[in-house]
Formats: C-alpha cells, sequence, structure tokens
C-alpha cells in the first residue's frame, strides 16, 4: 500500500528504559483517578477556550507533559508512570475530554441556542452525546484498515509520541524534537501557524502540497482576482465533489482488502468484512441518534412522513460523510476543517428545504461527529509508534484496547462537565463563535445561485480527487486549505515541503527518524506556546 512518494519511513522506535510488561490497566486506581481528574480539567479548558476564542487546545501534548513530570516526582507511587503505557494512557483521556467537551459538545449545543431555540438544547445534548461515542468508537475500529492505516501521517499522534520518548531516553532525538520544539515556538511567537510546517515533513507529499495550495488560494484570492471564493461556495462545491468521490473510493479500498494485498502487513489487523460491518453500523447507529433527536425535539408533529424520513436519512448521511472527511483530512494533514464541512451539509440541508429547528439539529448533529474521530487517530498513533509500530500484534491491539477505555473515559467526563457547566456560559451569551455562523446561515436561507455554485464546483473536486486517488486524497486536501483562512499557514506548508525535499534528496531517508523528531517538536512547541497564550487571553 506504501508507495515510494507516500509517507517517510516511521520513527525507529526506541527500546524504552523499562522492562517489557504485561499490558497496563486504564482501570489501575491510581492511573484512572489522575486521568479522570486531569479530563475534567481538560473540558472545563476546552469549553471556555472554545466560547471565548472559537478555538480548542491540543492537550494530548500537555496531558504527556504532565504525565511525564508527575513520573519524576520521587515517589514510590508516582514512578509508576515512567511506563511510556501510563502516559500514552492519561495522555489519551486528557485529550478525549478536551476535544470532545469542546468540539463534540459546545458547538452542537450553541446551534439551537443561537436559534433562539433553547428548548432543543436537551434533546441536541442527548444527541450529540451519543453522536459523540459512536464517532470515536468508529474510528477505533476502523484504525488499521486500507481507510484509516496505522502506518498513516496522523502527525499530532508522531509528535505526542516524540515528546514522551524524549522524555524516557533523551539522546540524539531528544535533541532534534528539543530543536523542533524551539522552532515551533519561536514561529508561533512570530504568528506563524507552525504545527502545519511540522506536518509537512510527516504526511504524503502531494497530499500536503494541495493543502498548501488551498491555503494560498483562500488567502489571496481577494487581492489577486477580486473574488472571495468563500463567499461564491467555491471550496463548498470543491469538497462536495471530492467528498463524493472519497466515498467511493473507501468502498473500493474495502472491497480490495479482501485478499489482503496490502504491501505491509501491519495494515493486514482488519479485514474487508470487519470494515463494512464498522461503517454499515456506523451509519446505522447515526440514523437511530437522529431518530432520536427528531423524536425528543418535536419533529413528528413538525414535519410530513416524508419529509422526517429524508431528514433521518440525511442527518445520518451528513454526520456520516463529515467523520470521514474529517478523519481522512487530520490523518494526512494534521489539520481538519470540522466547522466548515458541518456548514457544508448544513448549506445542502438549507437547499433541500427542511425547516429551521430541523436545520438547528442538523447542524449540531453533524458538528458532533469528526472532532472525537480524528482526535482519537491522533491518540492511537501514539500508541501504536510507543508500542513498537505493530511488531507484536497482540501487544498493540490490547493496547489499543485500553486507550479506547481510556478516551470513552474522557469522553464520558465531558459530557458530565458539559452538562453541570454549559448553562453557566449560555446563560451570559457566551456561544462558540461558529454557531453564530450556521444561525446565520439558517436564517438567510437558500438561494438558486448557491446551488448552482455547488453543483459547478463540485465537478472540479470530483475530478481532481479521482485523479490523485485514495492515497493522495487530493480534491479532500486542496477543499480543506481553501475551506481555512491562514495563507501563513500554506506557506509554512510549502516551506516544510521545500526543505523536507532537499534534506531526503541530499542525505536520503536514512534521516527520517531525526526528522520525524523535529517534526513533533515543532508541532508540539506550536501547541504549547497556543495552549499558553489562549490561557492568558483568558485571563484578560
Amino acid at each position: 500500500m506504501k508507495a515510494s512518494f507516500d509517507l517517510p519511513a516511521a520513527p525507529e522506535t526506541p527500546q524504552s528504559s523499562t522492562p517489557a510488561r504485561a499490558p497496563v490497566s486504564f482501570f489501575e486506581p491510581l492511573l484512572f483517578i489522575v486521568s479522570a481528574g486531569l479530563s475534567v480539567l481538560g473540558a472545563i479548558i476546552g469549553m471556555q477556550l472554545i466560547v471565548s476564542l472559537g478555538i480548542s487546545a491540543n492537550t494530548s501534548i500537555i496531558g504527556a507533559l504532565i504525565a511525564i513530570v508527575f513520573s519524576r516526582i520521587p515517589l514510590a507511587v508516582t514512578r509508576r508512570f515512567r511506563v511510556l503505557e501510563r502516559q500514552n494512557l492519561v495522555q489519551t483521556a486528557i485529550s478525549s475530554a478536551t476535544f470532545g467537551a469542546a468540539n463534540s459538545l459546545m458547538i452542537p449545543l450553541g446551534v439551537p441556542f443561537a436559534m433562539g431555540m433553547p428548548e432543543l438544547v436537551t434533546p441536541m445534548m442527548v444527541g450529540a452525546i451519543a453522536a459523540m461515542l459512536v464517532d470515536g468508537a468508529m474510528l477505533y475500529n476502523l484504525y488499521g484498515s486500507r481507510i484509516f492505516p496505522a502506518t498513516g501521517a496522523w502527525p499530532a499522534g508522531v509528535a505526542t509520541a516524540e515528546a514522551i520518548w524524549a522524555g524516557d531516553q533523551g539522546g540524539r532525538k531528544a535533541a532534534f524534537l528539543g530543536l523542533g520544539v524551539a522552532a515551533g515556538v519561536a514561529g508561533a511567537v512570530l504568528g506563524v501557524p507552525m504545527s502545519a510546517f511540522g506536518a509537512a515533513f510527516l504526511g504524503n507529499l502531494a497530499a500536503l502540497t494541495m493543502f498548501g495550495i488551498g491555503l494560498l488560494i483562500r488567502g489571496y484570492s481577494v487581492a489577486l482576482i477580486h473574488v472571495d471564493i468563500a463567499a461564491a461556495y467555491i471550496p463548498h462545491g470543491l469538497m462536495i465533489g471530492a467528498g463524493i468521490v472519497a466515498l467511493i473510493q473507501v468502498a473500493r479500498e474495502i472491497s480490495r482488502s479482501r485478499a489482503g494485498a496490502a504491501a505491509d502487513p501491519r495494515n493486514q489487523e482488519m479485514s474487508a468484512a470487519k470494515a463494512r460491518r464498522v461503517l454499515s453500523g456506523g451509519f446505522v447507529a447515526y440514523m437511530l441518534v437522529a431518530l432520536l433527536i427528531s423524536v425528543l425535539a418535536g419533529h413528528l408533529t413538525e414535519m410530513s412522513l416524508g419529509m422526517l424520513v429524508a431528514f433521518i436519512v440525511y442527518a445520518a448521511f451528513a454526520a456520516y460523510v463529515h467523520e470521514l472527511i474529517v478523519g481522512i483530512a487530520a490523518m494526512h494533514s494534521g489539520w481538519f476543517p470540522a466547522f466548515a464541512v458541518a456548514l457544508i451539509t448544513l448549506t445542502i440541508g438549507i437547499v433541500i428545504g427542511f425547516p429551521p429547528s430541523a436545520l438547528a439539529v442538523l447542524a449540531g448533529f453533524s458538528a458532533a461527529t469528526g472532532p472525537a474521530f480524528a482526535d482519537m487517530g491522533y491518540d492511537l498513533k501514539t500508541g501504536y509508534l510507543l508500542r513498537g509500530e505493530g511488531r507484536d500484534m497482540q501487544a498493540e491491539l490490547a493496547g489499543r484496547r485500553q486507550q479506547l477505555m481510556a478516551a470513552m473515559a474522557g469522553f464520558i467526563v465531558a459530557a458530565l462537565v458539559v452538562i453541570a457547566f454549559h448553562g453557566h456560559f449560555f446563560s451570559r451569551n457566551m456561544l462558540p463563535p461558529v454557531d453564530r455562523v450556521y444561525a446565520a446561515s439558517i436564517k438567510a436561507g437558500s438561494s438558486l445561485e448557491i446551488a448552482r455554485n455547488l453543483a459547478l464546483w463540485a465537478i472540479p473536486g470530483a475530478l481532481l480527487q479521482l485523479v490523485g486517488g485514495a492515497k493522495r486524497q487530493l480534491g479532500i486536501l486542496l477543499s480543506t486549505g481553501m475551506l481555512i483562512a491562514s495563507p501563513l499557514a500554506g506557506w509554512a506548508v510549502l516551506a516544510g515541503l521545500a526543505i523536507r525535499f532537499v534534506v531526503t534528496r541530499l542525505r536520503g531517508e536514512r534521516h527520517n527518524a531525526e526528522m520525524s523528531a523535529f517534526a513533533g517538536g515543532v508541532i508540539a512547541g506550536d501547541a504549547l506556546f497556543s495552549f499558553g497564550h489562549s490561557l492568558t487571553r483568558l485571563g484578560k
């Protein structure tokens, strides 16, 4: 499955300073208590950041660093956290709680509130919690398939693994990691999105090139050609076309995997039959959640039977497509346009003609899927690297199951925290900024021009995705970049790709381990600075 232009060789896995052990259980009392406490903290921070700044923090790095520091306290009980698997489980829990509370719950709950429909908050809460849990479970069950291979880039996951290795081992890779952290912080101080620069050293060259080009097109379209491509719905149309083709490619990849033809035996852990069961089961689960929300929201009396059935099917399809597109973008680039893709599914719903209350639920339901999916992919990538990159598949799968427990615990903590405190924010009119965008879109209604633009630009998006194939995801990554207003990120990606190309040509593939450590440090440095800067802004 891996071609010469694809991902660089996976980072060399250092031998841990601790001897091999039986799989660590997440439910060890101390590990569980520490993880739960940090998850509460992560959920609160995530809620505060998403309503105040419109962003959520990458707390995987933060959780890993806390676990490393905790393990260095000279007490017998804290030395247990020197085992890398425990550090991995701690960061999995806090990361899941942060993304779950901010992206998967607060954003969906804020949509009906922004619409002036607070009576829909409780139905949306039930649906969003269910969708978040289904979202995480689906990624867990798809991880290691041809669609979402364990050998995929997952840049944030690599960064966390490199940080944990550095804390455990030191040495040459720690030096490269430290250099990367310094570069990441320095660039972030200057306002450069350094996570994009770091991702350029880890992902597929063709995919990231298209991502960078997309970022530049969005950033300079008004200045160069006097066209606001976002207002013209050009990126949205491209994503629709690319997304449709991506779904077909997913089906083809599953079909091809029947014969177990993947070149890397570490991707042989999942059969095509299991992947099909997961995907079909996930769609059915989303239909049931959509039905549940509709019943609780009173749509049975608001819509005709035909419209209700159409809404349930479309809502499930929108959530399903949203998570796959977000997952693909996150795996390749480390960035995912969750807000924008949810807006696309909402726009199509507006064109179809669903009533405002149904559209409010649709926007929230779609937004609830994707972030948990992508975040679990990052965390499982970290665990995969720490456990030896699948060399012992029995240990790998056992460790993965423990990470699922940690993630689900983080999601449950997030749900409890959001249930307890969302009213505190909403009563003060503190909503995630994107919710006001969704509400404004619903109130503005549809137009023939929007529908025409979406259909027109879906054609080149589909063709580009088709030409690039499932490995490169050119259409998805180009439209992802065009949906994000950050031209500096575009320059950062292309600069990183250029450096990576030159280093590989001059020094060969043998330096991939150091390159991965440096890239992980850059992403970690950017995350640490952004986290600290966000907390500083909250205090003002």
